[in-house]
């Protein structure tokens, strides 16, 4: 295992969450959870977490306002940035759409979830995905495309809109709110089902409230959990297993400490 470093060097990293506050929970106990079995006692690493308002960033969506969520997003991670924090990450797949907006307004390096995605199934070998998520990540290249240009990865949707059009409401409706209901699952698996007979090779659960209703074991071929994923970057960056010193923020975070492991080693049991 790779030398883990002293608490006192170990990077502060800002989380953006409430999108939604039930997912952003999973990150702060994945993270914390992983800190603590490499250390193999209660230590905790150094994190700050900011709670935006989802109702608010809802209607914004509804109306297209994407320029005031970017502002949101940046304002957000300027207070971050005041608080000591020397990295950032979105806790939700939707809100990388305005990523490259806020980016390039923002001194510090962000940890995007497509990085955590394509490292997976570049490792397991997979150059077709299946994408599950909101319409806006089904519907838009923000993930589709960096999945691609980055690490070659194709990415299948659901073909029908109707078929997108209820992900997105079960997402956003139940989901969001803490709500599992058994049909909407069913639902799930057989839009993952039709993926698979289309050709994908791993499933790509791109909104990070979707961990909370599919499980790998409901599954016969490979889970990307983007919300395990991203966790695992924030891990590596917190302890510096990107080989020390800040990164470029062109730079994706390579996988360190967490390298080769089974994606189910993120936290203990998941929901």
């Amino acid at each position: 295992m790779t030398d883990l470093v002293p608490v006192s060097q170990m990077r502060t990293l800002g989380i953006l969450g409430g999108t939604a506050w039930h997912s952003t929970i999973e990150y702060y106990r994945q993270i914390n959870a992983s800190v603590n079995e490499l250390y193999g006692n209660q230590t905790n690493p150094p994190l700050v977490v900011y709670n935006l308002n989802q109702a608010h960033i809802h209607e914004l969506q509804r109306a297209g306002a994407w320029s005031r969520i970017a502002d949101m997003f940046h304002e957000a991670a300027l207070r971050l940035q005041a608080a000591g924090c020397q990295g950032l990450l979105f806790a939700s797949n939707t809100s990388h759409k305005v990523f490259d907006d806020v980016d390039a307004r923002i001194e510090l390096p962000i940890l995007h979830i497509a990085d955590g995605i394509g490292a997976a199934a570049s490792r397991s070998g997979n150059g077709i995905v299946g994408l599950l998520g909101t319409l806006f990540t089904m519907g838009q290249d923000f993930l589709s495309r960096r999945l691609l240009e980055r690490y070659g990865l194709r990415t299948l949707t659901p073909a029908a809109t109707a078929s997108k059009a209820r992900l997105h409401d079960i997402i956003q409706q139940e989901l969001a709110l803490g709500k599992f209901k058994p049909e909407s699952k069913r639902f799930i698996l057989d839009q993952i089902a039709m993926l698979q007979a289309r050709g994908a090779q791993a499933i790509v659960l791109g909104c990070t409230e979707l961990p909370l209703i599919v499980e790998p074991q409901d599954l016969d071929l490979p889970v990307l959990d983007t919300t395990r994923l991203h966790a695992r970057l924030a891990v590596d960056f917190i302890l510096g297993a990107d080989q020390g010193g800040p990164r470029r923020k062109s730079e994706p975070v390579p996988v360190g400490v967490l390298d080769g492991g089974d994606l189910s080693d993120l936290g203990g049991d998941h929901r």
